[in-house]
């Protein structure tokens, strides 16, 4: 099995619903460090699982510098992002968003 991790970064804008009162449901930023890894017991014509420049290129331009609420149909909290990223790469089994220092919200195919 070939692992493959990639990390970059991302700066956006959202407002999240919930159902309490909370600081968060107010628009307000991040610059979220995404991490997406990938796996496949073979590699592609190319001698790679994923090429990390689609895997960056794939998720930044649609996502960085964005009002995430205006790009998404659904509640754009780190969980749910996660989620939608992972459906985005090809062979992604996780994605883990560090949306500020000590908040990191993962997706995990288990």
């Amino acid at each position: 099995m070939y692992y493959i991790q990639k990390q970059f970064e991302i700066a956006g804008a959202h407002s999240l619903s919930l159902s309490y009162e909370s600081k968060c449901e107010r628009m307000h930023g991040h610059n979220w460090l995404i991490t997406v890894y990938c796996r496949s017991a073979e590699l592609n014509a190319d001698g790679m699982v994923v090429d990390f420049s689609h895997i960056k290129e794939t998720i930044v331009n649609q996502l960085d510098h964005r009002n995430l609420n205006e790009v998404f149909d659904f509640n754009p909290t780190a969980e749910n992002i996660a989620r939608w990223i992972a459906g985005r790469i090809p062979h992604c089994y996780r994605v883990d968003i560090q949306e500020s220092r000590g908040n990191i919200a993962s997706w995990r195919d288990e």
